[in-house]
């Protein structure tokens, strides 16, 4: 065998060596292989390993099946209530179709940043923004309805959309806490007026009560010179029901005309000395 064909020999080994290094394709388990033959889609490969045909005849794309976190930049919207406010979100999606997530769009997470954002402003402009502030979790299922209708075509599930936080003007929030703070006055007045209508209702159930027995009120009198006793006051004052005070009207001594008569008096009907 001469120089010559030995040679041959080397470049050809050499040569099939490189194909076979170039057509060797690994493939991640969360990751599949889209292939394009001559321009023209054919099976999906992976996970594992796999081969493709070089030198420009497959072109291999690789597409990662993994859940994306997609952080959407603040949207400047305006409510229906003419209410102005950044709002950002943050979007969970991942693909479900590697092939047509390839062919049905140029660049899928851009595509998808864009609808969010295009979306997240125009569904909470026709929000008020009590709902907004209110009713967070019906609107962040009402986004994810509308991006994952707008993103099936292309392969895409999106699982979870997230209002992350909403920024109000300051003039704004300064009128929505002196609306809290009359809100809680309002609470605080109703409080105090419903127990005035209960003591109140208490005090004439009591009253009535008393009415009813006679001797109740004697009771209650004697009761509170108890608690004032308990005090170690100097001097105590008390009003005395006119019916504890008659017997001793009835029996004291008086003159002709009317008047209590002096001491030493002699009673009426009866003889000095």
């Amino acid at each position: 065998m001469d120089f010559g064909t030995v040679s041959i020999i080397v470049v050809v080994l050499v040569i099939a060596l490189v194909a076979i290094f170039s057509s060797l394709r690994i493939a991640n388990e969360y990751e599949r292989g889209v292939v394009f033959r001559l321009g023209r889609l054919i099976a999906l490969k992976g996970p594992g390993l796999f081969f493709i045909i070089p030198f420009g005849v497959d072109r291999l794309v690789k597409i990662d099946l993994r859940t994306i976190t997609l952080e959407v930049p603040p949207q400047e919207i305006i409510t229906n209530d003419n209410v102005t406010a950044k709002v950002n979100a943050v979007i969970y999606f991942q693909v479900v179709d590697a092939r047509r997530a390839v062919t049905q769009v140029l660049n899928y997470i851009n595509a998808t940043s864009q609808i969010s954002q295009t979306t997240l402003r125009a569904a909470l402009g026709q929000s008020t923004l009590d709902e907004l502030l209110a009713n967070r979790e019906k609107i962040n299922q009402n986004l994810q309805r509308i991006i994952d209708e707008q993103t099936e075509p292309w392969g895409i599930k999106v699982a979870v959309v997230e209002i992350k936080d909403v920024e109000l003007p300051s003039t704004m929030q300064r009128a929505m806490a002196k609306q809290a703070e009359a809100e809680r006055e309002k609470r605080a007045k109703i409080i105090n007026a419903d127990g005035e209508v209960q003591a109140s209702q208490t005090l004439a159930n009591a009253a009535q009560v008393i009415s009813s027995q006679p001797g109740a009120l004697q009771l209650r009198f004697l009761q509170t010179m108890v608690e004032i006793g308990s005090e170690k006051n100097t001097t105590v004052i008390l009003p005395l029901p006119i019916e504890l005070i008659r017997p001793l009207i009835d029996i004291t001594p008086r003159s002709q005309d009317g008047s209590p008569a002096p001491s030493g008096a002699p009673e009426k009907g009866t003889k000095a000395g």
